[in-house]
């Protein structure tokens, strides 16, 4: 399970025509607590931007799933927020369960393509009820490092 936190980074960027402007770009980081995801951001951030910057703002996004692509083209994040339809037994009626999904894609109908393929293993109903692009620059989900000197050495082996 993911905890996602979006991290509003503000720095003074060298627009096109040369002249220096300062804007707030949000990225999404995968981490257990605010604290964490701020010394993430920071971690990730820092090659690419030159100059100081600050982390202007931190809160919690309720994605439940990310599906990204390896796609050149696919440059942008989607919100799609998704009802999944559960038939309440005992009073026959229609029950709808919201969660929102995250889509990296190219544009509008790249991005609603791209969830049916990643929703095709699914066995719950579910209705597409908006997709919106997002202003998210990139996310950065959790990896973990190899453990270099793990606490049971033989705990994978086997004789």
């Amino acid at each position: 399970m993911h905890t996602w936190f979006e991290c509003k980074i503000r720095y003074e960027k060298v627009m096109e025509n040369g002249m220096n402007k300062k804007v707030t770009e949000p990225y999404l980081v995968d981490a257990l607590s605010f604290t964490e995801a701020e010394a993430r951001i920071i971690e990730e951030i820092t090659p690419y931007i030159s100059g100081e910057f600050t982390v202007s703002d931190i809160k919690r996004a309720n994605y439940s799933e990310l599906f990204p692509s390896e796609e050149d083209a696919a440059d942008r994040w989607f919100k799609c927020k998704l009802f999944f339809i559960t038939l309440d037994e005992k009073s026959g009626a229609e029950k709808k369960t919201s969660t929102t999904v995250l889509v990296q894609a190219s544009d509008l109908r790249d991005a609603v393509k791209k969830l049916d393929e990643g929703m095709k293993g699914t066995m719950a109903d579910y209705v597409i009820a908006s997709v919106a692009e997002t202003a998210i620059m990139d996310v950065y989900p959790y990896e973990a490092e190899p453990d270099v000197k793990p606490e049971f050495p033989d705990a994978g082996k086997t004789e």
